[in-house]
């Protein structure tokens, strides 16, 4: 399954703020055994929106979209996925009632009539309650096309997507992406000639060239990185994968050139 990543605020595009969700969320996915293949980010405009949308899913199955479900005008995010999706926003009853325990035990507040915007919802879309917020998020599904809606926030969305979505994405999965970091010796240890990206990735040659398991090098200020990473049907199986190939590249670089190898998390 492959799915992309759609980052949605004006003050990301400005850079107000960093998008520490897209890295979040990218993670996860692989974790979860899903691939993505493109990262977009997309002002608080409706066109623009629609088309970021109607984009992705040309290449992508899934689109993982946040920001946009607050409430003032140009939140506007959940409207477009209605609009796309053909269905209409209806007002979900438990997310109004989670609203206003929040806003009473939080602000001492009641809740007012703009602020039950964010609890409006497409019809037949899952709901996602908000238990470290207001506005819930939603999965909608329709035929082969999966839009997952999150808050922006990044205290808000990453619980609601460890509740909700990743359980979810697991078993829509039905694989794991892992992968296994072997550090080199940093630059004062050990001879640029043996530790730097060009020269290591001229060793490996071939094994580069390898689609699963995957080899990868990465430029360190301490050195160099060399990522290997497998698609299985379970972590036991992708283990199986990538160890055989860490003994060679072990073997191929030489033992004392290499400070540390881990599972990355």
């Amino acid at each position: 399954m492959i799915a992309e990543i759609i980052s949605v605020g004006t003050e990301i595009l400005l850079g107000n703020i960093l998008n520490t969700n897209a890295r979040y969320l990218a993670g996860k996915l692989a974790s979860a055994g899903i691939e993505v293949h493109f990262q977009t980010v997309v002002g608080d405009n409706p066109s623009r929106i629609m088309d970021a949308v109607k984009i992705a899913y040309t290449r992508a199955d899934m689109v993982i979209m946040t920001g946009g479900l607050g409430p003032t005008k140009d939140d506007i995010t959940k409207e477009m996925l209605a609009e796309y999706f053909h269905s209409s926003l209806v007002y979900d009853e438990t997310a109004i009632s989670m609203m206003e325990e929040t806003l009473q035990r939080t602000r001492k507040e009641s809740l007012l009539q703009s602020l039950k915007k964010q609890a409006l919802v497409p019809e037949n879309a899952k709901v996602l309650y908000n238990h470290h917020g207001l506005a819930p998020g939603i999965i909608m599904e329709d035929e082969d096309k999966i839009c997952i809606l999150l808050p922006g926030p990044p205290k808000e969305m990453e619980p609601m997507f460890e509740e909700y979505c990743f359980p979810y994405l697991v078993e829509k999965s039905h694989q794991v992406l892992v992968s296994l970091n072997i550090k080199l010796l940093d630059f004062d240890h050990a001879p640029v000639i043996k530790v730097g990206e060009a020269p290591v990735a001229d060793v490996l040659g071939d094994l580069l060239d390898s689609q699963n398991p995957t080899v990868a090098t990465y430029a360190k200020d301490d050195g160099c990185l060399i990522r290997l990473t497998a698609l299985a049907a379970d972590r036991k199986a992708a283990l199986a994968m990538l160890y055989p190939l860490a003994e060679k590249i072990r073997s191929i670089i030489g033992t004392e050139y290499i400070n540390y190898m881990e599972e990355e998390e």
